[in-house]
């Protein structure tokens, strides 16, 4: 094999990360990064623990110890399903061309930057995806937060969410998209008293309680589905359920949907929906508030901006460089690079070929919300 080559674009390289940092990745640094991923191939699982509820019984005295009560262990499953590569390449005429003109080290660079943004925004985006799988939701549809001067009652009312299902009290995290960013730094003063220049560098706009609040150009506003009329059905549901039958409507509840039943201030978020009357699931931890053994009438949230609350625990990104055969392959020189600011390591790599040249940019990746009870949405 031909000696290395790359190393001597080590300067391009991180020129082109200092130009992508700034890009508004605020997901990527919040989640849990899982390092088991080097040890699976695309479509493999990787087996998360997922422990029951603590056993609480009664002491008796007695000169015998008690048998342990049995307890079923859990798992979730996390699986690297995508194994991407941002290229590009040049043939020695178009080199020349380019040196003639704006430079082809020049060009080289802003090629390098821009396979580097596409790989961490798809990433991004695939994270932001997993508003689908959060526990409920707080504030109104079409409602941007932090549209009032010094109030701060959005975050503490999403991360009261957190709270009351039980979530860690530390590592909590807010991802808003650019128009919540946009009141936060407009409206509140504390963002301009912090003293610290943690929003230059990590994109963190201010810790609130404990919950450090960033800006996400990924965050999805959702389409709400078409469902109407639609009611429980008579067989009453206690707090904790999770499966509720659904009768006399129509049209569609969308996985992902905030729904509402008459009489519960909650919003609930849907896990499975339905195309016609049937059975919705919610996502854990259900519901919050009893449904009456009669018909109660379920109401859509409209069309609204899905801001992210989460404990970093709960949102797993599983990512690694994809997979060469053990006895390579044609590539002329392979090297790991780090973007400082998302912490995502990709694969930068060469392939020479005929009077031609080929970059690319790759990375493999999954994520998965292992913990849908540690995570809310903050309607925008």
């Amino acid at each position: 094999m031909a000696e290395n080559t790359i190393t001597g674009l080590v300067p391009d390289i991180y020129e082109a990360l200092d130009v992508v940092s700034r890009e508004l990745t605020g997901l990527i640094p919040a989640v849990t990064m899982n390092a088991s991923a080097s040890t699976a191939a695309v479509g493999q699982n990787i087996r998360v623990d997922k422990e029951p509820a603590g056993n609480v019984s009664d002491i008796t005295p007695a000169m015998v110890v008690p048998d342990p009560t049995g307890q079923t262990s859990g798992y979730s499953d996390i699986v690297i399903t995508k194994s991407r590569a941002a290229e590009f390449g040049f043939n020695g005429d178009a080199q020349l061309g380019l040196n003639s003109g704006a430079g082809y080290m020049n060009v080289r660079a802003n090629k390098i930057a821009q396979a580097i943004r596409a790989i961490t925004n798809e990433v991004e985006a695939d994270l932001a995806g997993l508003h689908t799988t959060f526990s409920r939701a707080y504030g109104g549809a079409g409602t941007t937060p932090f549209g009032t001067a010094n109030d701060y009652t959005d975050a503490s009312n999403v991360l009261k969410i957190l709270k009351d299902n039980g979530a860690p009290q530390s590592d909590n995290q807010l991802i808003v998209n650019t128009a919540a960013g946009a009141n936060f730094i407009g409206k509140q003063s504390a963002v301009n008293s912090a003293g610290t220049d943690s929003m230059l560098r990590q994109g963190v706009l201010l810790d609130l309680a404990g919950m450090p609040l960033r800006e996400s150009a990924q965050v999805l506003t959702a389409t709400a589905g078409s469902g109407t009329s639609y009611t429980s059905n008579t067989a009453g549901y206690a707090v904790g359920a999770t499966a509720i039958t659904l009768i006399t409507g129509s049209g569609t509840v969308l996985a992902g949907d905030v729904v509402t039943f008459a009489g519960d201030t909650n919003k609930y978020v849907v896990e499975t929906g339905v195309a016609a009357p049937g059975v919705i699931t919610l996502a854990a931890p259900g519901l919050r508030v009893a449904l009456a053994a009669s018909a109660v009438a379920m109401t859509i949230v409209g069309t609204s901006a899905r801001n992210m609350a989460f404990n970093r625990s709960a949102l797993v990104l599983a990512a690694r460089a994809p997979a060469r055969p053990e006895e390579g392959d044609m590539a002329d020189d392979v090297m790991i690079i780090t973007d400082p600011r998302s912490g995502l390591s990709m694969e930068f790599a060469m392939y020479k070929g005929y009077r031609k040249v080929r970059y690319e940019v790759s990375l493999a990746w999954g994520v998965k919300n292992i913990k849908p009870e540690h995570s809310a949405i903050l309607l925008g």
